[in-house]
């Protein structure tokens, strides 16, 4: 290690604004070293200890994501730094390197320690330092107050959208139990009107199997018991009612036009009213009535069941996209996080607009932070309806490239400004009107994608058609971690 003549110094662009009598300081306190190719001049997490300028050379900047290696620059001109560059934020602290310098060729480096670099920052520019202090932290408060206010706006959304989608199946199935008492209560009577009226246990146990035969609402009359329901036409329902009606007319029934259509959607017909008659005699109108009040049952319990499993899916959508039973870093299936926050936003996506999926049939599990990934598609699909609206297709599809995931989420709305696509990702930066938007989803979901899970997000807008691609290596290693913000090699 040797000294480096201020004269030297005075020819980097970092150092050529300094006196004589700072370039002396500079050339006392610091020192020139010599790095073979592809050797290491700081590693990423290890103690900031030095600020290191390139003198001659060629360095290479890279920053672990996930336990991999990311090339984030490479340069050969002289002056560019890396290494310990904020240490005048408080040089009573120790900070670690936030990006690991590699020499690519032969490199001679000038090496200042860190706190002889802090105090030269602090003493020669005091202004200068309590503006990029507070700037640094004002920055940082800032995003991490709004990146909270965002997560928490849309997480209100988020649960207004599901108390919604779970009111009308909880509603639903409130209305038929308590309906269903009343259907109990009522058959049972008519069970023992028949009872009481002579008709005996063998016949009773008839219409019971009867009963037990048409367990499926819907089916054709006269089908194969346990064959699959057919689907029929207006008209065939209608002539289904016409002909049961009359029948049951013509056999002493006084409401047989109230009885037939529930009938009938049952799955009775003439014949099967036919065998009622024969079990019940001369009790026909009674039996017939109990028939009908037990098949409501049915249809209740249906109704019930399926509201149920409604509100199951409903919650199971929102398990699958807060991610809450799932380690943080696991493989997952991409169409279930979209499908998930698809269902968790179908509130705001509204009648006008046209929700189109098409999802590679062959993609594999990606590597990923599952509940992060769902915000970055909450991001940006809410985006795309604001774009549109109101009115508009929406369309969500998943494919591979090149040893990728890629989901495009596009929409038709008035699309981006080209002046705009290149500043879409900045903090803040927001194409919304005031009050309506922070600036900080798309910049959330960009850190998301290329800091966690080292993939890109391509943006391609025109009116009527703007699409966002968002890269998922399709391989990641074991593990996970955030990388830090890139500092140094500045220019």
């Amino acid at each position: 290690m040797t000294t480096v003549p201020p004269g030297e110094l005075r020819g980097l662009f970092l150092f050529e604004a300094l006196d004589d009598a700072k370039l002396a300081w500079l050339s006392s306190h610091g020192t020139a070293r010599e790095h073979p190719a592809d050797s290491v001049v700081c590693a990423q997490g290890d103690p900031a200890e030095f600020l290191y300028v390139l003198l001659d050379g060629e360095v290479l900047m890279t920053q672990l994501v996930r336990g991999h290696s990311v090339e984030v620059s490479r340069t050969s001109r002289p002056g560019v730094y890396g290494g310990a560059v904020q240490a005048y934020l408080d040089d009573r602290v120790v900070q670690k390197y936030q990006h690991t310098l590699r020499a690519l060729a032969p490199s001679r480096i000038f090496a200042l320690p860190a706190r002889k670099f802090a105090k030269a920052v602090r003493e020669w520019f005091p202004m200068a330092t309590h503006l990029l202090e507070g700037n640094f932290v004002g920055m940082s408060n800032s995003r991490r107050a709004v990146d909270q206010r965002e997560r928490l706006t849309a997480l209100g959304t988020i649960t207004a959208g599901l108390t919604h989608e779970l009111n009308n199946p909880a509603a639903a199935a409130a209305r038929a139990s308590a309906e269903l008492g009343d259907r109990l209560l009522g058959a049972q009577r008519r069970l023992a009107e028949l009872a009481a009226a002579g008709v005996d246990c063998g016949h009773l146990g008839t219409l019971v199997r009867l009963r037990e035969r048409l367990k499926e609402p819907g089916a054709t009359p006269g089908a194969t018991p346990g064959a699959t329901p057919a689907a029929r036409g207006p008209m065939e329902v209608s002539d289904a009612e016409d002909e049961l009606g009359d029948w049951l007319e013509e056999h002493g029934v006084g409401d047989a036009w109230d009885l037939a259509p529930g009938l009938v959607a049952a799955g009775i017909g003439v014949a099967d009213a036919e065998e009622v008659a024969a079990a019940a005699g001369d009790q026909l109108p009674a039996a017939t009535r109990w028939l009908a009040e037990v098949l409501e049952v049915a249809q209740l319990q249906s109704e019930i069941s399926e509201a149920m499993s409604r509100i199951t899916a409903l919650l199971d959508s929102a398990r699958q996209y807060s991610q809450l039973d799932r380690a943080e870093y696991h493989r997952a299936d991409l169409r279930e996080l979209l499908d998930s926050t698809l269902t968790m936003l179908r509130r705001k996506i509204g009648p006008g607009v046209e929700l189109r999926t098409d999802y590679a049939p062959d993609l594999p599990p990606v590597p990923v932070f599952a509940a992060e990934l769902n915000q970055v598609w909450t991001n940006l699909i809410v985006n795309a309806l604001h774009a549109m609206g109101g009115t508009g297709t929406l369309t969500v599809r998943t494919g591979r490239e090149n040893g990728n995931a890629v989901v495009e989420i596009a929409d038709t709305g008035h699309g981006i400004p080209e002046d705009d696509l290149g500043r879409i990702f900045t903090p803040f930066f927001t194409t919304k009107p005031v009050g309506q938007g922070t600036g900080l989803g798309l910049d959330i979901s960009w850190r998301i994608i290329a800091d966690r899970h080292n993939g890109d997000i391509r943006v391609e807008s025109r009116p009527g058609d703007t699409r966002f691609q968002v890269v998922l290596p399709l391989k990641g290693p074991a593990g996970g971690g955030e990388a830090s913000g890139a500092d140094g090699l500045g220019e």
